[in-house]
């Protein structure tokens, strides 16, 4: 028979084991050894869109989970996949983006432009005042920000560059996924016009007509 003391102490030992995690480095990984990248926009709801819990404590815990504008490949995102493949237990990484995206809704070339009205010098930033080491190349901003024409190709495109990348090691399970805001259904990346309809996954959409700079050349 189980007593509530003996599940009190169960809770407790648990929560505790939770709270102790990163002391144990591999063998104190998440619940399911898992890093998400995902978009930071409101309408993507992770829990939801891949049936998991990220944000609730004992009996949650299921992944890192690092939001950026587009869910796209940063710097700081490969720093962070870096860091919880090699050194926290992750053995896996879910890439999840989606529909109605407002990286589809402006043009990049056209938001720096609205910057430099606003006195920023694009040429000339200090990215990290605490690692000025980090700079971009003089016309780079523009392709910095990460604007898209199309969200299945960008998560195409992240998917393989993470699959690439030297700092991500190889026996790590990748896959990416688009959300559909329309539809609150999960699909994978295509560009069958059939499985698209229905939701806007194109800048043009948005009234975008110039291509973006090329940010994966």
């Amino acid at each position: 028979m189980t007593t509530l003391k003996n599940q009190l102490e169960q809770r407790i030992n648990d929560y505790d084991l939770w709270a102790t995690r990163r002391r144990y480095g591999a063998e104190g990984h998440n619940d399911a050894s898992l890093w998400v990248l995902a978009c930071m926009d409101e309408r993507l709801p992770i829990d939801e869109a891949l049936g998991i819990r990220v944000d609730t404590p004992v009996g949650g815990g299921d992944a890192h989970c690092f939001r950026n504008a587009g869910g796209i490949v940063t710097d700081d995102a490969i720093r962070s996949a870096m860091l919880t493949c090699h050194f926290f237990g992750t053995k896996e990484i879910v890439i999840v983006q989606h529909t109605q995206c407002g990286m589809l809704s402006a043009n990049a070339n056209d938001l720096e432009s609205v910057l430099k009205e606003r006195g920023v010098d694009t040429d000339n930033l200090t990215l990290d005042p605490t690692l000025p080491e980090l700079k971009l190349n003089k016309g780079s901003f523009a392709k910095w920000i990460g604007m898209m024409d199309d969200v299945d190709v960008t998560c195409m495109k992240t998917i393989e560059t993470f699959r690439n990348h030297p700092l991500i090691p190889k026996d790590i399970i990748i896959s990416g996924w688009v959300w559909e805001v329309e539809t609150r259904r999960l699909r994978a990346p295509t560009l069958d016009p059939e499985k698209r309809l229905r939701t806007d996954v194109v800048s043009s959409a948005f009234g975008v007509t110039n291509k973006q700079p090329d940010r994966w050349k």
